[in-house]
């Protein structure tokens, strides 16, 4: 035995183990034991909205230990102040001694355990906001996000940890991502880390679980409350998602896979996770065609994210840093690019044909360039700001700021097409994704740097689109979409070629009374001084009425209109010159006698058969 201990500690580098605990090693002292971390989750009155936590540390040695709550969750880019639902956070020992807290900053909390190594942490949590990036309780269901529920003891992140869940009486099913303890039924889990269980929603009550295989792997679909679904449709048709999703990087990363669905009277959005995703939908979402084809790309979307953005990632995004922002220019990449993938992915597992995409696509196109901001904030500056800007839009925004999902979706077409351009159809996108794959998730195991990415195209390419990147990516030149589509035979055509007068704003009737809620820059409106908030009253000395577009339907470019307006209760009179409207309106279209060349490229671009 102690032969065996001194011939391991011979083949370990001191600063691997420590010097302290390789000399207790050769002392043949015992070592010290590693500390633990408990947790458990209860919900004794979830109509109140209350979840309860209990945290049990053990073995932390030292006279005190501080005790964090994130700010934001990762996925989700905003400072979101989760320890503002903290409520009666107190500490004890194993024996149940209370011991002194000190509230130290917005989202810490020191305890004092001087000589006691077991501590005992007791807090409740509000939680009544369903969205799927916070958590949610009531007498119907819980669902939390960890970030939002589970403290962690400050530098211990890398700590395993097991979780308790006790569900509300009646409830009976208990869904996450997280590993069971034991065999058989047991809603006692566990969790290599605190970014795993930070990454791992739970969804508790009596939902209903859908089940499937993708190339051996299990999945499940937690279907929270009713909806006009067909279980048999979802689960074949979630099935394909997955598996076509899975052809794009060519490596399955999973084990286990699960997808929490809300269905709601008003639903939309989603959030990845390391092994799971929550969706929120409508309930009556699954009877339309557009409703259910939404959902099929909001799940592409977020399983796709399995890959780019949970393994394929840039730098900045992990380890995540829980109590400020974790900047990066590249959202644009991460969530724009995850979009282009996810509508290639719902076309290439045939719920939509080629031409449906490319009318998609060019509507994608449209908003990109119908939107001011897209000549003022660039696809790399717009992610670096996503903290600012992104989930704190103005009346303004459209004006000074451009989405990095609808930008980056647009850049990934773009790029895509050059790409499979400059390789003769030999290579795509796809093989971008691989490599940055192979090469930074398996091989290095970190992120991949603004430089790296331009590099891994340019690798795949043959060649090195810097002007590109710099113009358009980190610059806010238009992109070539003409030069870009024509190598696969395609051209876009404005159908608002001719010049028409436009006022430039938008008014809304929501509160009964014309009211201006947008201004668009350099427009009619702006250059003639109409504000948002004000009334439109009257339009050339006539009472103004709900449809002020029809009003000024046929007015010439070059003329005027006299508006009256109330403004902050005061009459105002303004003169506004109609100006040529800026809008485009694109079509796609095959140009005529593509070459061989073209209709390779688009054959590649496509993934189309035959």
């Amino acid at each position: 035995m102690f032969s065996l201990t001194v011939s391991y500690m011979l083949s370990t580098p001191f600063r691997q183990l420590g010097a302290t605990a390789a000399l207790v090693l050769l002392s043949g002292a015992p070592l010290l034991a590693a500390p633990t971390l408990r947790y458990v989750l209860s919900m004794p009155a979830p109509q109140t909205h209350y979840f309860e936590v209990e945290m049990q540390l053990s073995g932390f040695s030292g006279r005190s230990t501080d005790v964090k709550m994130p700010v934001w969750a990762p996925g989700s880019y905003l400072i979101r102040e989760f320890a503002k639902n903290v409520e009666g956070f107190a500490a004890s020992t194993g024996g149940g001694q209370a011991l002194q807290v000190e509230k130290i900053n917005k989202n810490t909390w020191r305890i004092a355990h001087p000589g006691q190594k077991n501590v005992t942490v007791r807090y409740r949590v509000y939680a009544n906001e369903l969205s799927v990036r916070t958590s949610f309780i009531d007498a119907s269901h819980g669902y939390l996000n960890g970030t939002s529920v589970f403290m962690y003891p400050e530098g211990q992140q890398k700590l395993p940890s097991t979780v308790e869940v006790r569900p509300a009486d009646g409830w009976k099913e208990v869904s996450t991502s997280l590993k069971p303890v034991g065999a058989g039924p047991s809603f006692t889990f566990q969790s290599s880390n605190y970014d795993e269980l930070a990454d791992s929603p739970i969804e508790i009550g009596n939902h209903r679980v859908l089940t499937f295989d993708v190339k051996g792997t299990p999945h499940r679909i937690a279907m929270y409350g009713p909806g006009n679904y067909n279980p048999e449709r979802v689960t074949a048709d979630f099935k394909r998602i997955c598996e076509t999703s899975q052809e794009v990087v060519g490596q399955n990363p999973l084990d286990r896979y699960l997808f929490i669905v809300h269905n709601l009277e008003r639903g939309g959005g989603g959030l990845e996770h390391l092994y799971s995703t929550t969706l929120q939908v409508s309930r009556n979402a699954y009877n339309t065609e557009a409703g259910y084809l939404g959902l099929l790309g909001l799940a592409a979307h977020e399983y796709f994210h399995l890959w780019n953005v949970k393994r394929i990632r840039p730098i900045a995004l992990g380890p995540f840093d829980y109590d400020r922002e974790n900047y990066t220019n590249m959202l644009w990449l991460s969530e724009g690019g995850t979009e282009y993938f996810s509508n290639q992915i719902v076309q290439r597992a045939g719920f939509i044909k080629p031409e449906k995409y490319l009318e998609d696509l060019t509507t994608g196109i449209n908003r990109v360039e119908n939107t001011p901001g897209n000549r003022v904030q660039s696809a790399a500056d717009a992610s670096f700001d996503a903290w600012i800007k992104q989930y704190r839009p103005n009346e303004n925004s459209n004006n000074t700021a451009i989405s990095y999902y609808d930008k980056g979706e647009v850049i990934g077409a773009v790029l895509d097409l050059m790409i499979v351009n400059a390789t003769a159809g030999q290579k795509s996108y796809d093989d971008v994704m691989r490599l940055l794959y192979d090469q930074y998730y398996k091989k290095l195991n970190r992120g991949f740097t603004d430089a790296e990415f331009q590099d891994a195209v340019a690798k795949v390419a043959g060649r090195r689109f810097d002007d590109f990147f710099k113009r358009s990516v980190y610059g806010t030149a238009r992109l070539d979409y003409e030069g870009a589509l024509g190598y696969a035979g395609l051209r876009l055509v404005n159908t608002l070629a001719q010049p028409e007068a436009s006022l430039g704003a938008t008014i809304s009737i929501a509160s009964g009374k014309p009211t201006v809620t947008g201004v668009v820059r350099d427009g009619s409106a702006w250059q003639g001084g109409l504000n948002v908030g004000d009334e439109v009253l009257a339009l050339d000395g006539m009472r103004a009425t709900d449809d002020l577009s029809r009003s000024l339907a046929g007015r010439a470019v070059g003329s005027t209109v006299r508006m009256l307006v109330a403004r902050d209760g005061q009459l105002r009179e303004l003169t506004i010159p109609l100006l040529a409207s800026q809008a485009v309106r694109y079509r796609m279209e095959p140009v005529e006698n593509a070459t061989p060349a073209q209709l390779a490229v688009r054959k590649k671009w496509l993934q189309l058969k035959g």
